[in-house]
């Protein structure tokens, strides 16, 4: 079933709610490890993202936790976050480049709020 044009696809996700994260084993057998701090501040939702390349940078959210995980169709799910945030969905294909490219897109973020003087503190 490649429903969205999908590439990748779970076969099993774990929350690890004590430590504050989510885990994610891939069909082609990559696993992620993904902190809620990091799912968080790169949420795919309109409210992070912005609108064209306006996107919001999120500080203030190190202890942030996942409340819950909730399935969207058979290509997503959606995260809740204790912070009420609640309106990402992360597709299937969002997850595996987080995962892959997590480096990368965690440095850039940090940058973000060093050049802001924001910080990850709450």
């Amino acid at each position: 079933m490649s429903g969205f044009g999908m590439r990748h696809r779970p076969a099993e996700i774990r929350l690890k709610k004590e430590e504050r994260a989510l885990e994610v084993d891939f069909e082609d057998g990559q696993r992620f490890r993904y902190p809620a701090e990091y799912l968080r501040v790169e949420s795919p939702s309109a409210e992070v993202q912005g609108h064209g390349q306006d996107k919001r940078i999120v500080p203030g959210r190190k202890l942030v936790a996942i409340t819950r995980l909730e399935p969207v169709g058979n290509y997503a799910i959606r995260i809740a976050f204790d912070d009420l945030h609640d309106t990402g969905i992360y597709s299937w294909d969002t997850l595996y480049d987080l995962g892959a490219r997590h480096d990368e897109i965690w440095q850039t973020y940090l940058d973000a709020l060093a050049a802001l003087g924001l910080s990850r503190d709450p």
